[in-house]
């Protein structure tokens, strides 16, 4: 009589049963006689295997035309940026007729397969891309050449001489190693067992659930169990049995949830950054190893969905894979391949100026339309350092109210309150914002993901979904065929969130079903970490403002031209090329500064081929408008152009063959005047140096006193007898701090820093008189910081200036160490006031909470105001970012000296300027907005051949609140112009614009330029008359008349 069953049974333990399916999956243990190691069959190496070595990054058809030398497994190729072409001839053994047969390739470069001319696979070891599938079911009649008993096929494999993520000198974001060599391990081909891989993925994620629910889940235990079953039935060595362990797993999984389950949307993902531990170039090639290995998937999983952002890395793969972007579009078309985020990059959220971001926008959502028949409706932007106050209303002027992220999961100090929500700018717009509650952009698709994304969400009651982005990023790679796989598995299984294989419109459309019961949050996402980025690579954040206002420039030159001369042609596309490279450098690790040497070289290269070419265009643009010579006259009259919305009073240099000289000239708004000298100063500047060495300078605005080091002992301003400076204290105070982070060096400077203080007061020459008045003083001084670096500095008062000006030129050779320049005051107030896009917001002076201090370091764009009721002191700067206010001190960030990721980060010269301006009032009404225009963007110079005087202006707004910001051509209709404007005060206003240029009508429209309606607005005696509400910003559309 046959025993009980009873009698087999064994009271488990958990760990022991545990660890028991644990090895026996697992790819370092027992893998003779667990499953993983039935997982490959058969193999036999390559047929043969040559190579061709080239600094360059050539063309397939270029590469293919070399001479190729025998290579072996083992041998090592470089160095670091280089690239080896392999050929791999294949020989397939007739045996293996019937099964799938996959050729397995691991190195250390990043690879692309290349078959028949297409690019067909990414092959990255990081990425877990290391086969390529060369037939699922090897029959007779497959394409490949039937040889003596085998199947012949050649491929070629592309392999970049760098890994997924660069080439760090022994560590990730360690500077690159230029000399590093690349091995290729594996090269052979082998027999796959599918059912093997089907099996192996059951157990993992049985696994999984059993270790994640926890010992107090039942379900964990279910899983355990059935696991443990599954290994009694498995036998390895005779996959007859799979078939019945297979049916105890897919039993388990058909066990559904209920109603009140949670939702994960899954969504494939591969963040790209356009340039970070790589250079741009490489960049192309990621795109095309992520987005074909993607492809392929779709190919065989209609069902798999992939979400792609930035236009820009669309647009190389266009240029530079034309076969595989057809491809791309053929799967757009599908609904797989998803276009998302509306932007020409993932740009930094925070630097770029407010016209930058609409550009962004503008440039990206006209591809999308372009290409692909469609704009994107969510802002996809997940791994930048904080996010403006001012985008909500960006997004919505470009048809976007979905905004996704999760880089504030990154914040140090605070946790951000929610993961969906509605994001809320400072005029009032409305987002509907979510962060994915993994708190990742690249999950594997694992159950411990799946479970972190229901605990971790803050919303709970509110939302009873969220995202999942699985696939390998930041270096490229993206989804693998394992991680659909496990996806799978997780459809509808009891004890686990459904998930849903998904699309970002329908998971918002799921959202706005009901919005009800979401929470707001109004202001700036302020990221508590990577507040260093504000200041590293200060010659890129120069680049950046100083191209901004370039462009700017030549576009309302050439708008102006345009409309009063019907023969000038408006460079568009040299423009649009200028542009869309500023556009490229604002990228998120490369205007923040987080980037290798070779990108900051690159990025320079950008921006010096933007100084250059808008300069061209700058004086094609004037010579037309004025009429002026190419080359300068012997007249001895000159035009002043003013690009900016207001008459401005100023010192100018006036052009001409002598030695420079000065004049004090008034240009109306947005014109020039053609004039023939200076007026005089109603209040010439006087310059004294005193017995104690200081010097006094005054304008009958400002009265200053410096001290033999260059700061200011005081500061009064005339008009009130009002001092800047508390006693014993001193302005234009530069100061050093030990700037040591715990990790992140290009992008964190942390709290403790402020510990470190420290006084810049060696003087290398004393203060003196360079100009002793009348239009201009200058007094200069220089100091030593240290034994490498050194600060020479003019401090400059004009005549009719309301700040004083601080000409700086810095060589500094520092290593972690941070300079900053002081500006305390005899301000109280519990908030400052900085400039941001479009507008401006409040941050706190003092650290009442946690979320106080953690901003302990901030940004601004070109001003920043510490008022009280009634007067107040604001710092202007030309080409700065960090900043902070604690108590009554204004600080400008000026230089940093981190070592990773590249170790010769703002080494050099620096030449750079700043301001102070105190006022009476509030900053509003003492034009501290328009002085701190003014202040970057010079009038413009020329010689004239008109007769003087003649003053004209294109645009004047009458309303000192409202900001003409930019104009320019539109994109579509070539006889228009568009116009940007914004309230700049915070406030609700009307006003009119005048024109005097020939215009035939005027319609409000869209950020992208659409008008909003069919009717135009009235064109009145007084101008267009238009209405604002705070921080508004609004475009207009003129229909010239030609």
């Amino acid at each position: 009589m046959a025993e009980p069953s009873s009698r087999h049974l064994v009271l488990k333990n958990r760990k022991a049963t545990l660890e028991r399916v644990e090895k026996f999956i697992s790819e370092l243990y027992f893998t003779d006689c667990n499953l993983r190691g039935r997982l490959y069959g058969s193999t036999c190496p390559v047929d043969s295997l040559s190579y061709f070595l080239t600094e360059k990054r050539i063309s397939y058809d270029d590469a293919v035309k070399n001479d190729f030398q025998t290579a072996h497994v083992g041998q090592t190729f470089g160095p670091t940026w280089w690239t080896c072409w392999f050929k791999v001839q294949l020989l397939i053994p007739k045996e293996w007729l019937g099964q799938e047969v996959h050729l397995r390739w691991e190195s250390d470069g990043e690879g692309l397969v290349w078959k028949d001319g297409m690019p067909v696979q990414g092959l990255t070891k990081e990425g877990e891309k290391s086969c390529f599938i060369l037939s699922r079911h090897m029959k007779a009649e497959d394409p490949q050449r039937f040889v003596f008993g085998v199947f012949s096929r050649t491929l070629y494999i592309e392999m970049a001489c760098n890994g997924l993520f660069g080439a760090g000198e022994g560590g990730l974001i360690a500077p690159v190693d230029p000399k590093k060599t690349f091995t290729l391990q594996r090269a052979e081909l082998a027999v796959f067992n599918r059912d093997v891989q089907e099996l192996l993925l059951d157990f993992e994620i049985l696994y999984d659930m059993a270790r994640s629910l926890g010992e107090d889940n039942q379900r964990s235990f279910q899983a355990l169990y059935v696991a443990n079953q599954m290994i009694n039935l498995c036998d390895v060595s005779d996959p007859g049995t799979f078939a019945s362990v297979c049916k105890l797993s897919s039993e388990f999984f058909n066990q559904k949830n209920g109603d009140s389950q949670h939702t994960i949307h899954a969504m494939g993902h591969c963040h790209i950054d356009s340039a970070w531990l790589w250079p741009y170039e490489e960049t192309i090639r990621k795109c095309a190893r992520s987005w074909v290995t993607a492809v392929q998937l779709m190919t065989k999983n209609p069902d798999f969905t992939f979400t792609c952002s930035q236009a820009q890395q669309l647009d190389w793969v266009k240029t530079w894979y034309p076969g595989l972007y057809s491809q791309i579009k053929e799967f757009v078309k599908l609904g797989q391949f998803i276009p998302v985020g509306g932007t020409w990059v993932e740009m930094d959220g925070n630097l770029p100026s407010g016209e930058s971001m609409v550009r962004q926008f503008l440039h990206g959502q006209l591809f999308f339309q372009e290409e692909f028949g469609s704009m994107c409706s969510e802002f996809w932007l997940p791994d930048t350092f904080g996010y403006s106050a001012q985008l909500p209303q960006l997004m919505n002027g470009c048809g976007i109210h979905r905004f996704l992220t999760q880089k504030l999961s990154w914040s140090l100090v605070n946790s951000f309150p929610h993961h969906t929500f509605h994001w809320v700018g400072i005029d009032g717009s409305k987002v509907l914002a979510h962060f994915p509650p993994g708190d990742s952009y690249g999950m594997k698709g694992t159950v411990e993901e799946t479970l972190k994304t229901v605990r971790n969400n803050r919303d709970k009651g509110r939302v009873n979904c969220g995202i999942m982005l699985y696939g390998y990023g930041d270096g490229g790679g993206g989804p693998t065929e394992n991680m659909l796989g496990r996806l799978r598995r997780m459809k509808d299984t009891d004890g686990l969130p459904r998930v849903h294989l998904s699309t970002p419109d329908r998971f918002f459309s799921a959202l706005e079903a009901d919005t009800s019961r979401l929470c707001s949050w109004v202001g700036e996402l302020f990221l508590e970490l990577h507040n260093g980025t504000y200041t590293t690579q200060a010659q890129i954040k120069k680049g950046n403002r100083q191209c901004e206002q370039l462009l700017h420039d030549v576009e309302f030159l050439s708008s102006v031209t345009l409309a009063q001369d019907k023969s000038f042609i408006y460079p568009s596309d040299r423009l649009q090329h200028l542009w869309r490279l500023l556009l490229l450098n604002q990228f998120h690790d490369v205007l923040p500064g987080s980037c290798i040497e070779l990108v900051v070289e690159d990025a320079l290269r950008y921006y010096e081929e933007i100084r250059t070419d808008g300069a061209k265009l700058l004086s094609e643009a004037m010579q037309s408008l004025l009429k002026t010579p190419s080359q300068p006259a012997a007249s001895q009259s000159f035009s002043v152009i003013n690009t900016l919305p207001w008459e401005r009073t100023e010192v100018i240099s006036i052009p001409g063959p002598a030695e420079q000289c000065l004049g004090l000239v008034k240009v109306p708004s947005m014109g020039y005047a053609v004039l023939t000298e200076g007026m005089s100063p109603v209040s010439p500047v006087i310059v004294v140096m005193q017995n104690d060495g200081s010097i006094t300078m005054q304008n009958g605005i400002l009265q200053a006193n410096i001290d033999s080091m260059g700061r200011l002992t005081s500061l009064k301003l005339l008009s009130c007898n009002r001092e800047c400076v508390p006693r014993a204290c001193y302005g234009n105070q530069f100061v050093m701090f030990d700037d040591v982070p715990l990790f992140w060096d290009a992008w964190d400077v942390m709290d403790y820093h402020l510990e470190t203080r420290k006084p810049v007061t060696s003087i290398l020459t004393k203060l003196e008189i360079h100009c002793d008045g009348g239009l201009r003083g200058v007094v200069k001084f220089s100091l030593k910081i240290s034994d490498h670096s050194t600060i020479v500095q003019e401090i400059i008062l004009e005549a009719s200036s309301p700040y004083i000006r601080f000409n700086t030129e810095v060589t500094w050779s520092e290593a972690h160490k941070f300079l900053k320049v002081e500006f305390p005051t005899s301000v109280h107030s519990t908030n400052a006031t900085y400039e941001i896009q479009f507008g401006h917001l409040q941050r706190p002076t003092h650290r009442n909470t946690s979320w106080d201090w953690a901003r302990y370091e901030v940004w601004a764009h070109r001003w920043m105001d510490l008022s009280e009721h009634g007067f107040g002191i604001a710092v202007l700067n030309d080409c700065k970012y960090g900043c902070s206010v604690l108590g009554n001190v204004l600080s400008l960030s000026l230089l940093r000296s981190p070592k990773s990721p590249d170790a010769t980060a703002d080494i050099g010269r620096h030449q750079f300027s700043y301001a102070l301006l105190p006022h009476e009032g509030s900053f509003q009404d003492a034009g501290v907005i328009a002085h701190a225009y003014n202040f970057c963007m010079p009038l413009l110079t020329t010689a004239a051949l008109a007769t003087p005087p003649i003053s004209w202006s294109a645009f004047t707004v009458l309303s000192p609140a409202v900001v003409l910001e930019a104009v320019k051509q539109a994109e579509k209709r070539p006889d228009s112009l568009v116009l940007r404007l914004y309230e700049s005060f915070g406030s609700t206003v009307d006003t009119w614009l005048q024109i005097s240029l020939p215009v035939k009508e005027v319609f409000l429209c869209d950020l992208l330029e659409r008008p909003c309606s069919s009717q135009p607005l009235v064109i009145e005696e007084q101008g267009v008359k238009l209405s604002f509400t705070p921080f508004k910003v609004l475009s207009l559309l003129l229909v010239l008349r030609r």
